[in-house]
Parts: C-alpha cells; structure tokens; sequence
C-alpha cells in the first residue's frame, strides 16, 4: 500500500506547474490566520507591537509575535529596535513586503465583490 501512495505521490508532483509550487510556498505562510491582516497594517509605515495589535484587533499577544517572526524570517517584515529611551520596538515591510500589497488588494477587491459581509442586527 506505501509504494501505490508514493507513486500517486510522485504523479502529482509531476503535474504541478511550477505556479502551483509558487502558490503553495507563499501560501504555506500567507495562508495562516491574521497574517494578511499584519501585512496590511504594516503599509501605513512602522508599527509598534502594541499599536500593531489594537488595529488588528482579536489577535493574541503569542499569536501576533509568531507571524511576526514568520514573516521577518521570510524577510517581508523588519523589525527595527530603538534604544529610546525607552526601548522601543517597529515593524515595517520590507521590498519583499511591499511587493504583496497589488496582490493584498486585488484579494480585498474580490472578496468585496464575492464575500460580501453578511447584515449585522440592530
């Protein structure tokens, strides 16, 4: 049964076009929950950790400090400590960041158009 699962396996690396390799990579960290939302705020400038949080709203302190790391270790963020004092810590996009902003709109443009906000209650 392993070797029928492997070479299915292999079948379907096979016909991945080297797009879907691509979509996966970015996917593989975009795709986790509240890292759009940091990107985002991030084109504003530089953000503070706390400032980050109260625009994200909903996040956990833990949470937002992993996508953080995350995203400074595929270097889309940079993290800049000022020795103030007080010590104070920003986040910004890098190049590397900056070049999802067309895709982040276009993904907030279509999602308008086919996601549209269900009501709210009065």
């Amino acid at each position: 049964m392993g070797d029928s699962s492997e070479r299915h396996t292999e079948e379907l690396r096979g016909r991945c076009s080297r797009g879907d390799i691509a979509l996966a990579r970015a996917f593989s960290v975009l795709g986790k929950r509240w890292t759009g939302l940091v990107v985002g705020s991030l084109t504003v400038g530089p953000v503070g950790f706390r400032e980050l949080s109260r625009t994200i709203g909903g996040v956990s302190d833990s949470v937002l400090s992993d996508r953080l790391a995350e995203l400074c270790d595929q270097g889309m963020v940079e993290r800049v400590v000022n020795p103030g004092p007080p010590v104070t810590v920003n986040y910004s996009l890098t190049e590397a960041g900056e070049g999802l902003i067309p895709a982040l709109n276009l993904i907030a443009e279509w999602a308008d158009k086919f996601m549209p906000e269900p009501p709210t209650a009065c």
